[in-house]
């Protein structure tokens, strides 16, 4: 029970990190657009302390993690996680990525070595709680992805019609930026600032493709550069996709409901051990000691783990039907 509750709060320090780096990105943000729109003078004097009491604190944190990212930039797996942080919306680096969940993980395994005085515990402990801020960012890249397929079509309807209406297409492109929600809104804005600043359209929207990492976005992204190459009705060929990727949703809907059963058996029979030895725990703390103290007991526990993993990822790959 203590490396559970030792762990969560490994994860959630590395979570009031990111939350906090979020919050003051956002807050930036709405400081901005109200800025546009009010051109008051009391009211930006009495709204600039504020703003930058918030940047001075923002400010603090962040040159805190970057001076210790400085060190890991040079990685190359600190490089590969940059576009891990994009798909995941995170706004930071790799090497910061790394430093904060290290902290996460370090105060972690600091706490359970104070309770039980075990360097092997601690150690336990900070390489799940690194494994569970890993699956924290695994989760928002998904949840990230399935939104934006979600905001696809609507977006490619949006795009068309406007087409119609006698829109560039790069006007198009502002017009999804400015009038949709996030994340496919924050996807466009961020292809449009690295057009203006020079890059050639086809390598800004791969660069997008990739980030998003979408096969259907993949196929709207090929159709565009071949308009652009080889000219056509853009926005009937938009319309036509559009049409597949709802019916593709509706058909991968269709498929979550049918798989429901398997997909809940596999999250029951993969938790209901934990919680069972966590009852036990509580209820009869001796009941459980041989597993904890004996040699033999740990290496059941770990096996057991183990064997649980296998199970869970069987059941997921077959209840996991590409559509």
């Amino acid at each position: 029970m203590t490396i559970l509750i030792a762990v969560a709060c490994g994860v959630l320090v590395f979570l009031m990190f990111v939350f906090f780096i979020e919050y003051t990105r956002r807050s930036r943000t709405v400081l901005r657009q109200r800025m546009r729109f009010y051109a008051d003078g009391m009211y930006l004097r009495d709204s600039m302390p504020e703003a930058q009491q918030d940047k001075q604190t923002g400010e603090k944190i962040m040159d805190f993690v970057k001076r210790m990212a400085k060190y890991l930039v040079k990685i190359k797996q600190a490089e590969t996680l940059d576009l891990k942080m994009q798909q995941a919306g995170l706004p930071i680096l790799g090497s910061e990525f790394l430093v904060m969940a290290a902290i996460g993980g370090v105060l972690a395994g600091f706490a359970v070595f104070l309770l039980t005085m075990k360097l092997s515990s601690a150690l336990i402990v900070v390489f799940a709680a690194l494994v569970g801020e890993w699956f924290y960012v695994l989760y928002r890249i998904d949840k990230r992805r399935k939104d934006f397929v979600n905001q696809l079509s609507d977006c490619l309807t949006t795009v068309a019609n406007a087409l119609r209406a006698g829109f560039s297409f790069l006007q198009a492109m502002e017009l999804i930026s400015k009038e949709m929600e996030p994340p496919i809104s924050e996807e466009f804005a961020q292809t449009i600032r690295e057009m203006k600043l020079g890059t050639r359209m086809e390598d800004a929207l791969e660069t997008m493709d990739m980030r998003v990492g979408c096969p259907d976005f993949s196929l709207v992204i090929a159709a565009v550069l071949i308009q652009h190459q080889v000219g056509g009705n853009l926005a009937q060929i938009l319309d036509t996709i559009s049409n597949t990727i709802n019916e593709r949703i509706r058909m991968r809907r269709e498929v979550m409901a049918l798989t429901a059963q398997g997909r809940a058996s596999g999250w029951v029979l993969a938790l209901l051990p934990i919680a069972l030895a966590a009852i036990l725990s509580v209820m009869n703390p001796s009941y459980l000691a041989p597993l904890w103290e004996d040699q033999i007991g740990r290496l059941a526990i770990g096996a057991a783990l183990v064997l649980e993993l296998i199970g869970f990822i069987v059941i997921k790959r077959i209840v996991d039907i590409e559509v």
